[in-house]
């Protein structure tokens, strides 16, 4: 082999080593097409059309000095590990991260979780997570 080919090859393979990974980790990410792909609401139940009333998480509001509670309530049976709400997840208006509240299923026995915020305003969003029939999302405005 020649030194150019050489130099040429050595060249080729780390432009590769540098792409190829670039590309395989862009292949891998996931379009989210619809609210269905990763969460059920009252108005795409999906397949879960039956279970609306007992797994969409209603969200009551409380203002004061400045605060904001937040009440979350999935009503929902708690069967021990059998069938229960795992957890409720408070969002923002971005869909961001604020809150999460785990349950015990051997210890709760209703699916309620209390949130305080200070100086928050706008659309708040819940997400109720069952352990058979998947997650639940309700929005509201503080």
């Amino acid at each position: 082999m020649e030194r150019r080919d050489f130099i040429r090859l050595g060249a080729l393979g780390a432009t590769v080593g540098l792409v190829a990974p670039t590309l395989a980790i862009a292949s891998s990410e996931v379009s989210i097409k619809s609210a269905n792909d990763i969460y059920f609401t009252k108005a795409e139940p999906g397949r879960w059309s039956a279970k609306v009333a007992t797994h969409l998480p209603s969200i009551e509001i409380e203002k004061a000095a400045g605060k904001v509670t937040i009440k979350v309530v999935t009503p929902h049976e708690m069967k021990g590990y059998e069938h229960y709400i795992v957890k409720h997840v408070l969002l923002d208006q971005n869909y961001k991260f604020i809150e999460e509240h785990l349950f015990d299923p051997t210890k709760d026995t209703a699916a309620i979780s209390t949130f305080t915020l200070t100086d928050y305003s706008g659309p708040i969003y819940a997400l109720s997570l069952c352990n058979k029939h998947d997650l639940w999302l309700h929005g509201t405005l503080v």
